[in-house]
């Protein structure tokens, strides 16, 4: 068992060094060494360091520059996926709503009104701006209002890129979703 720290010369002289590195070397012609002919010498891995000092901390920086250059994507990745899949969310409520409240209202004119406007709720709820949007109402049969009719409302969503400025302008999105949604008109009111 050697000790944690070998500080007597018997053990250094026997080739024993702190780190627990020994190298054999021959002695110099004429000297009989105590141990076998050969003597404690530096480190195989130290005597490479001198080569590498000037490289210190270069592993931190290329990790770092990996990182960002892989991470930086990924994650701009993940929030756009984000944007998408809060859309779809936002677009399948709103046109559900909008044809729960279009089969309410008395006529065709205030279903629509307030249809429109239930899609305007639903997406701001969700964040997404009116000018993205647009809301298209069908009829079967052609009276919306008719007992027994169905009213088929599709709300078109454009979600654009994240963080891009003048998106609008660029016309750069990530997507257009759209979804339907219909609702039977009851026969007693």
């Amino acid at each position: 068992m050697l000790p944690s720290s070998p500080s007597t010369p018997a053990l250094v002289s026997r080739g024993f060094r702190r780190g627990g590195c020994v190298a054999a070397t021959p002695e110099p012609a004429g000297r009989i060494a105590p141990n076998r002919g050969t003597r404690p010498g530096p480190c195989p891995a130290a005597a490479g360091a001198d080569a590498t000092a000037g490289e210190r901390g270069s592993a931190v920086v290329e990790f770092t520059f990996l990182a960002l250059l892989l991470m930086v994507p990924l994650v701009y990745f993940i929030i756009t996926v984000g944007q998408i899949q809060g859309g779809a969310f936002a677009v399948v409520g709103a046109a559900d709503q909008a044809a729960k409240v279009y089969v309410a209202q008395p006529d065709a004119q205030s279903g629509r009104a307030a249809a429109e406007q239930a899609v305007m709720l639903a997406l701001a709820d969700y964040g997404h701006p009116a000018d993205n949007a647009s809301m298209d109402a069908s009829c079967q049969p052609s009276d919306c209002l008719a007992p027994g009719s169905a009213v088929t409302i599709t709300v078109h969503l454009t979600v654009p890129l994240p963080f891009v400025p003048f998106s609008d302008s660029l016309q750069l999105n990530a997507s257009r979703l759209d979804a339907s949604a219909t609702q039977v008109v009851g026969r007693f009111r």
